[in-house]
């Protein structure tokens, strides 16, 4: 199973301790849920720009939180995935950030402007998310003591 004994979700690859793992998980299920908030939002003002906009980044966040929880990143090595995360996390709230200034400038219809408010919390929590996991990620560090002796990679 996928969950810790507290019952939250345990499968972000970057090493950190069991508190900091919760704030990951948070993040990423709240990022979730407020782009799917916008993208309702969006869809009942028939904005189709604004809704493939959020919809893409909507599967792709999806996407790797299954990646994680099904352990699908130790299968594929070839990517250095936390990174990829990273990078993903960052231009998702440059491109949610836009798209929301857009859309709350630009609003004929009350559902685009509650859309783009939305977006722009979820653009704050996908920031938050790359700065946290970017802080995590050790680049050529020598691993500690506690690392070693449970042979944690």
């Amino acid at each position: 199973m996928c969950c810790s004994a507290s019952g939250r979700l345990n499968a972000f690859p970057v090493q950190a301790s069991v508190g900091q793992v919760h704030v990951l998980t948070d993040i990423c299920v709240n990022t979730e849920v407020c782009v799917f908030v916008a993208f309702v939002c969006y869809a009942v003002a028939s904005r189709p720009v604004y809704i493939a906009a959020t919809c893409m980044e909507f599967l792709i966040t999806l996407g790797f939180l299954l990646l994680y929880l099904l352990k699908l990143n130790k299968m594929f090595t070839l990517f250095f995935w936390p990174l990829i995360d990273v990078f993903n996390s960052f231009f998702a709230a440059a491109l949610m950030c836009i798209l929301s200034l857009v859309a709350v400038s630009t609003y004929t219809v009350k559902g685009t402007l509650g859309g783009g408010i939305v977006g722009f919390v979820a653009a704050a929590l996908w920031s938050l998310d790359g700065y946290i996991l970017y802080k995590k990620i050790t680049f050529n560090k020598p691993r500690t003591t506690a690392e070693a002796q449970t042979g944690a990679d």
